[in-house]
C-alpha cells in the first residue's frame, strides 16, 4: 500500500450533528481482494470498510496507549517509577478521549490505579490488569508482529515488550531475563 494514497472520509449524522473526519490509507487492488462493502461506496471505502483489523489496530489513540505503556514496562523492568505516573495518566486520557472508542474504558480504569502507585509492587500488581487487556486487544485485532508477548511462569504474567531480549517488568533487575517469548 502506498503512504502517500490518503483518503478523506467525512462521517456526518451517526451521532446527532457530528461531523468526523477520518484520514485513512486508501485500499486498491494492489493491496489484495477488496471488501464487499467498497463497492456500494463512492470512494471504494477508503481503507475504512474493516476498522478491526490488523491494518488499522494500531491507528492513534491506541499508538499512543502502547507507546506509554512500553515505557512502563521498560521503568518497571529497571525497578524504577520514574514515569509511570505520567505515562499511566497518558493512557487514561488517551483512551478517555478516544471519540471512536477503539479500547475499552477499562483500559483508563486500568492506568488510573497504576498512575497511582506508591512503590515498585503495587505497580507491579496494578501493570497485570492493563497487560491483559492491551494484549486482549491485539489478539481480537489480529496484531501479530507489533509487538512481543511474554509470559513470566513466576510472576504468572504476560506483558509486551517491542523486541526479543525479555526484559521482565514484574521482576526487574534481579531476573530481568525472566520470561517466556510467546
Amino acid at each position: 500500500m502506498k503512504k502517500s494514497n490518503l483518503c478523506i472520509i467525512t462521517l456526518a449524522g451517526v451521532l446527532g450533528a457530528a461531523v468526523v473526519t477520518i484520514f485513512a490509507p486508501k485500499i486498491t487492488a494492489a493491496d489484495g481482494p477488496m471488501p464487499s462493502c467498497c463497492s456500494t461506496m463512492p470512494s471504494g471505502c477508503g481503507g475504512m470498510a474493516d476498522m478491526g483489523s490488523a491494518k488499522f489496530a494500531l491507528m492513534e489513540p491506541v499508538k499512543s496507549v502502547y507507546d506509554h505503556y512500553l515505557a512502563i514496562q521498560a521503568s518497571l523492568a529497571s525497578d524504577s517509577l520514574t514515569g509511570v505516573a505520567d505515562n499511566a495518566d497518558g493512557i487514561a486520557k488517551a483512551v478517555q478521549g478516544d471519540a471512536m472508542k477503539m479500547l475499552p474504558e477499562a483500559t483508563a480504569t486500568q492506568a488510573e490505579t497504576l498512575a497511582q502507585a506508591t512503590d515498585l509492587g503495587f505497580a507491579r500488581a496494578a501493570f497485570k490488569p492493563l497487560s491483559d487487556t492491551l494484549i486482549k486487544y491485539l489478539a481480537d485485532h489480529q496484531v501479530k508482529d507489533a509487538y512481543v508477548r511474554v509470559y513470566c511462569p513466576m510472576a504468572r504474567a504476560s506483558w509486551l515488550q517491542k523486541d526479543n531480549s525479555v526484559n521482565n517488568p514484574y521482576m526487574g533487575k534481579s531476573m530481568s531475563g525472566c520470561g517466556e517469548i510467546q
